[in-house]
């Protein structure tokens, strides 16, 4: 059916029944009236499917004579159309509430659409109107500048309905939207926008200078100008949480250059972005940056929108401020940190690390000292470039740095650890994409989190936020160098901890600090194993309360992601993904050793002792 979209008018659900559909479906033309004959077909509120992507249903205006109960659901049922405007909504409010309801200031996310009940006892007699009670689970909400944030527990929201004549309409309500989890599914997408990222001190030594873009996921609404409301979303600015460690080139205020401007690829790809007179007088270096941060953002919107082969930025009155080829803007490509990932390491039995290509079947010693018997190393983290490599003894006492190449000699040690054993010692290292290495030391006494720049021997303390007496047992490092996703242990659980690493300080000095620690995971009570799969994306080993290990992508602002399960093996103790498309997972199990996954087959084991599977990174 290529890309023509459906057209579905939902029907009134009665109290506690299931959404319908009524006319079928019908190609572009779509509903012109209700039909008096043929079936009806049930469609249950579901997850968004590839059939949910190419439907569109529109609300039902409110009916004669319908009681409060009616209306309220009637109200809900049509918040959930694709309407860009909700008009169909709004006819079930006063005009006053209509004028006063702001729906996309904030969405809150239930586990499934409210249940809807006149309220018993309102309290104070109210003879002019009725009160009906909104309630569910809620899991999440949504803020006005689209970030998304688990927020689970009760909800409970009162919706108050008066006479317009002989009618009954909502004059006060909830601030913006509340909707089951399904129909949030099928409505919004999670969409990244791109920023700067701040290296303060870090600029100088940085391998990528101040060219890093920054993933910052955001939830828009489908099928509602995506491209022109993505572009609106990243002239907004960052969300909150990302904002202190990034920045963006667009001038303060940069808005489209019209009130109802649209943005839309041409016949030729290409995307003319009118901006705003904020925007009118910026040079042509800072206009590129600009232009690389709009084409990142709009390549994440689909098929047509990942076609983009330039954009054109420019000045209210229709003047060129730049140009920005695809082929231009490679080198603001957020993969320049991440690197090649050319091959998969992991520790071997005895204790040398060991490599795999995407097609060897056996692992081969790495050149080098972390080669040879007898290095006797517990984990191993290899820098993006894949030039050096850093592993912490099995004993978890000590920290080395080498080259990954014939000849060179193991030198002393980087870092040392008083903790007295393996579980207390130093943690697996991990690289950032900018040169800087990253460890924890577990020691009881003296826990602290270390970054060596370019793995030298200097490091400099991180400042870590309260655990509230919990332990980093594990880390990995964002390739931008803006964010640590961390295992902390506590009171016997292990729960998966985001953080966004701040900057300050000389360059000669740098301080560094991790702030906004939140769960990017909280239905999960223990994680086992996590690594980063993309720029907003992590892969989990974990299990919720009382259930088996799943093996699960998530996305950095806790939501679900929009990926197809992976079908784990058992018993994941470690695992490893590549930040780009299109790269087998590597994982440690405890009865199959390491077991890797390529793209359309299943888990093979390529070795049957190892330990702690590494992509550069």
């Amino acid at each position: 059916m290529g890309a023509d979209r459906y057209r579905l008018r939902r029907t009134r659900r009665l109290p506690g029944a299931p959404a319908l559909l009524a006319c079928g479906a019908l190609l572009l033309s779509g509903c012109a009236s209700m039909p008096d004959s043929g079936d009806v077909r049930r469609v249950d509120s579901s997850p968004r499917t590839d059939v949910d992507t190419r439907v569109q249903v529109y609300g039902v205006s409110p009916g004669k004579g319908e009681q409060p109960t009616e209306l309220v659901n009637g109200f809900l049922e049509a918040t959930t159309s694709d309407e860009g405007n909700l008009a169909t909504a709004k006819e079930y409010l006063t005009k006053g509430a209509a004028r006063q309801w702001a729906p996309l200031a904030a969405t809150t996310v239930l586990a499934q659409a409210p249940e809807v009940r006149v309220e018993a006892d309102p309290g104070d007699r109210d003879s002019d109107g009725r009160t009906v009670v909104l309630s569910g689970k809620r899991i999440a909400t949504v803020d006005a500048t689209h970030a998304y944030r688990p927020s689970e527990g009760d909800y409970v929201e009162r919706v108050h309905l008066s006479k317009v004549g002989s009618e009954w309409r909502i004059d006060r309500l909830p601030r913006g939207l509340v909707l089951g989890e399904p129909d949030f599914q099928r409505m919004y997408e999670s969409v990244n926008k791109y920023y700067f990222a701040e290296l303060g001190p870090d600029a100088g030594n940085s391998r990528a200078g101040q060219g890093v873009l920054v993933a910052d996921p955001v939830y828009l609404r489908q099928g509602v100008d995506p491209v022109t409301a993505a572009v609106k979303a990243l002239l907004d600015g960052p969300t909150s949480w990302l904002d202190p460690v990034v920045s963006t080139s667009f001038p303060s205020g940069t808005e489209l250059g019209g009130r109802d401007e649209k943005v839309t690829p041409d016949d030729s790809n290409a995307l003319k972005v009118r901006l705003s007179d904020r925007a009118a007088h910026v040079g042509q270096a800072r206009c590129a940056r600009m232009a690389a941060q709009l084409l990142f953002t709009v390549q994440g919107l689909g098929q047509s929108a990942s076609e983009i082969r330039s954009v054109r930025l420019e000045r209210q009155d229709g003047a060129e401020l730049c140009t920005l080829s695809r082929d231009a803007a490679r080198s603001f490509a957020p993969e320049g940190v991440i690197g090649r990932g050319d091959h998969q390491y992991f520790v071997d039995a005895d204790h040398r690390v060991v490599r795999l290509s995407d097609d060897a079947r056996q692992p081969q010693a790495v050149p080098g000292p972390f080669g040879e018997d007898g290095v006797g190393l517990g984990s191993v983290a290899v820098s993006r470039d894949e030039r050096l490599a850093a592993g912490v003894t099995k004993d978890g006492r000590s920290l080395y740095v080498t080259e990954l190449r014939s000849g060179v000699q193991l030198g002393k040690a980087r870092l040392r650890s008083q903790g007295g054993s393996a579980e207390h010692g130093l943690s697996a290292p991990s690289w950032d994409g900018l040169g800087g290495l990253w460890v924890a030391d577990r020691n009881p006494q003296q826990p602290k989190l270390l970054r060596l720049r370019e793995g030298e021997e200097q490091a400099d303390e991180v400042q870590l936020p309260d655990l509230n007496g919990g332990v980093i047992t594990a880390l990995r490092m964002s390739a931008d160098g803006t964010r640590i996703a961390m295992l902390v242990k506590r009171a016997g659980h292990t729960t998966l901890r985001l953080g966004r690493v701040e900057r300050w300080g000389g360059e000669e000095a740098p301080k560094l600090s991790v702030r906004g620690l939140h769960s990017v995971s909280p239905r999960l009570e223990d994680v086992d194993a996590v690594s980063w799969a993309g720029g907003s994306r992590l892969v989990v080993a974990g299990r919720e309360s009382g259930g088996v290990q799943r093996l699960q992508y998530v996305e950095t602002d806790g939501s679900p992601a929009d990926v197809p399960a992976v079908p784990g093996p058992n018993g994941v103790e470690s695992v490893a993904a590549f930040e780009g498309p299109n790269r087998p997972l590597i994982a440690e199990t405890t009865n199959d050793g390491i077991v890797r996954l390529p793209p359309n087959t299943d888990w093979k084991t390529v070795a049957k002792e190892g330990s702690l599977p590494v992509y550069p990174g």
